[in-house]
């Protein structure tokens, strides 16, 4: 009996992996605006970022005074996240070569 049910569940997994992969992409339904799209281009706004980026860590060091570490240790974290985000948007405006021919 065990040998005959993990059949069945791989054969399942199986099944369903077919049917995942046959759905094409434009059939997704749309996620909220701050996804990222194919079709325009990606643009990072890096003013914006900063100021997010100073937004969390001055509610870090707020937290941290009034004795919540925890907390303040994630707003640094989404900090440095965002940080992280700004440094690729960077690197990837410095290393670009230009459009296709041109």
């Amino acid at each position: 009996m065990p040998r005959r049910f993990t059949t069945l569940a791989v054969s399942a997994a199986i099944a369903g992996g077919v049917l995942f992969s046959a759905v094409p992409a434009q059939a997704a339904p749309a996620a909220d605006q701050g996804s990222v799209s194919a079709a325009g281009p990606i643009t990072c706004n890096i003013s914006k970022m900063r100021q997010q980026v100073a937004s969390h860590k001055s509610k870090a060091s707020k937290l941290d005074a009034l004795g919540y570490h925890k907390s303040a240790a994630k707003e640094r974290a989404k900090a440095r996240a965002i940080q992280n985000r700004i440094q690729q948007c960077q690197d990837a405006d410095d290393n670009n070569p230009g459009p296709i021919g041109g």
